[in-house]
């Protein structure tokens, strides 16, 4: 499934932080659910959610305000997902596709109004008055001098303009004492993440655990275990806003956070995340009281945030899971790189993704990482995390092993084809899930594609021959999201036989990226009218059942 990058909110009731992400209605992470209602192996179903982290995040903006607001009156802003589902038991239909409300470049994002203070550092200054009556009065007595004019007519008009010069000039504006305040242990406060990045970045769990309260450095502990077992690369903390005093906690303060950050590659373009956290003052450097979760709408807590991880590394992906499922590293890691191969060849807007991130989550996992609540059938979900990356998770309890290469070569196809900002919508639902479909089949002949049961029986149930249509409804039973996936593949089917694949996917980048309507990218991409390829292609659908 797609996510529409859904923007990420804290739901600790004091602050959501939004990112903005493209533009697709529908779940808004990236994520397709694929029904697996196929005897044993779940069938392909991923939502593409638009994510609002297109690729730059918004940088969380103070709000308009002289002072902090308390951190329990705070708005919650709101920080944009996105996440493909794929759908593993055959029970429940996938969820609609989100659009994202992001755009290409992810801003980065923004606090909520009332957040906090506006700093007021290069907002109020007052423009610089220029000086030249005082010189010109200067120039003038000079002349006046010359001329022999009595000194005590000078003296006034000297004193007069003076004092006219110094009217003119503005007063400086002294911040409020609540303002000041939220400064000073701002600037403590940066200060303090500076260095628990460039520990964590140096592999020193000491110096990282140091910025922190004693209560709070066994929950930093694992999750310094857990970044450095993924090999983070970029670690950036960046304060959003001022911080404000927590009500009825003297001397504590909350800070939002934008963290960045990248995994074994160092010079991605990192992926973004706000975080809320809380400091107690010491009289010297302020102490980090604890860490909140990421919690938003759609993507959800990160696994790094909250679970212990073991990793495995390859060339072209990288797979984790729990300590629990270490003996599972191995053979996910090789089909995950024999996916990757074939994904790979689906990137239509660039290079591939840098190193694929897959997420192999238990039941506990599976219901907590990127939000949960993903219908039972649900098998797998590419979910969109900023900086153009995506995430892939894969259920455990949903898989068998037949089933797992297929499933990786979908997800990770939405991976490499699909822009940060998710899919245009749900008119093109059918070939966004069509292609990687196609890419999952891995040139297996149309009779052998699993899912032609269940489209035959949507084809025979009353379709009404759109492709524009297939979405599934949120309450779709299995049969009926398996057989709207198959209407995609066998539709993508017939335009890569007729056209070779190199110009389908210049028609799913028109379509998709580009976001040209159908009738466009078919005559400037394909030569031929929209509509006539798609009565072709629900003809070859109705064929391919019969």
């Amino acid at each position: 499934m797609t996510d529409g990058h859904d923007e990420p909110r804290l739901t600790d009731g004091v602050d959501e932080s939004r990112l903005a992400d493209g533009d697709q209605s529908g779940p808004v992470d990236g994520d397709e659910s694929r029904p697996a209602g196929r005897e044993d192996q779940p069938g392909p179903m991923d939502r593409v959610d638009e994510s609002r982290p297109a690729d730059g995040v918004d940088e969380p903006r103070p709000a308009d305000g002289d002072g902090p607001r308390p951190a329990d009156a705070m708005d919650e802003s709101r920080l944009a997902d996105g996440d493909q589902s794929r759908p593993a038991d055959a029970m429940d239909e996938p969820r609609p596709v989100d659009e994202s409300r992001r755009a290409e470049a992810m801003d980065e994002p923004r606090a909520a109004d009332g957040d906090g203070p506006r700093p007021l550092d290069g907002v109020d200054e007052p423009r610089s008055r220029r000086r030249w009556p005082l010189w010109a009065a200067l120039a003038v007595v000079l002349a006046m001098v010359g001329c022999g004019v009595p000194s005590a007519l000078l003296a006034g008009l000297v004193d007069r303009t003076a004092e006219r010069a110094t009217v003119d000039r503005p007063a400086t504006r002294t911040p409020d004492p609540a303002t000041a305040a939220a400064r000073r242990v701002g600037d403590q406060l940066s200060a303090q993440l500076a260095r628990q990045a460039d520990a964590l970045l140096g592999g020193d769990r000491r110096g990282f655990l140091a910025v922190a309260d004693p209560a709070a450095r066994a929950d930093l502990g694992r999750r310094f275990a857990a970044l450095r077992a993924l090999r983070v690369t970029v670690w950036r903390a960046e304060p959003s806003g001022l911080p404000t005093p927590v009500v009825g906690q003297a001397g504590q303060w909350r800070q939002l956070v934008t963290f960045r950050y990248c995994f074994l590659v160092p010079d991605c373009a990192p992926s973004p995340v706000l975080i809320g956290t809380r400091w107690r003052e010491t009289g010297g450097a302020p102490l980090l009281v604890a860490v909140e979760e990421s919690r938003s709408a759609q993507a959800g807590v990160r696994p790094w945030e909250v679970s212990d991880l073991v990793v495995a590394v390859g060339p072209r992906t990288m797979v984790a899971t729990t300590p629990a499922l270490r003996g599972k590293l191995p053979g996910l890691l090789a089909e995950a790189e024999s996916a990757a191969a074939v994904a790979d060849r689906y990137a239509v807007a660039g290079p591939p993704p840098d190193r694929y991130r897959i997420f192999y989550a238990g039941g506990p996992e599976w219901r907590r990482w990127y939000g949960g609540g993903r219908p039972k059938w649900t098998a797998g979900y590419a979910i969109t995390v900023g900086g153009g990356h995506h995430e892939v998770v894969l259920n455990a309890d949903g898989l068998t092993a037949t089933a797992t290469g297929e499933l990786l070569r979908h997800e990770l196809t939405h991976a490499a084809s699909l822009p940060a900002r998710g899919y245009p919508g749900k008119q093109t639902w059918w070939l966004v899930e069509g292609l990687a479909e196609y890419a999952g089949a891995d040139g297996a002949p149309v009779s052998r594609y699993e899912g032609l049961d269940e489209t035959g029986q949507l084809v025979g149930g009353g379709w009404n021959g759109r492709l524009d249509a297939l979405t599934p409804a949120d309450a779709a039973p299995a049969d009926r999201v398996g057989g709207s996936y198959g209407v995609g593949y066998l539709a993508v089917r017939h335009l890569v036989d007729r056209y070779g694949e190199q110009q389908v996917l210049d028609f799913f980048r028109a379509v998709v990226h580009d976001r040209q309507s159908l009738d466009d990218a078919s005559e400037q991409v394909l030569g031929d009218p929209w509509t006539a390829l798609h009565d072709e292609c629900v003809a070859y659908v109705r064929a391919a059942v019969r």
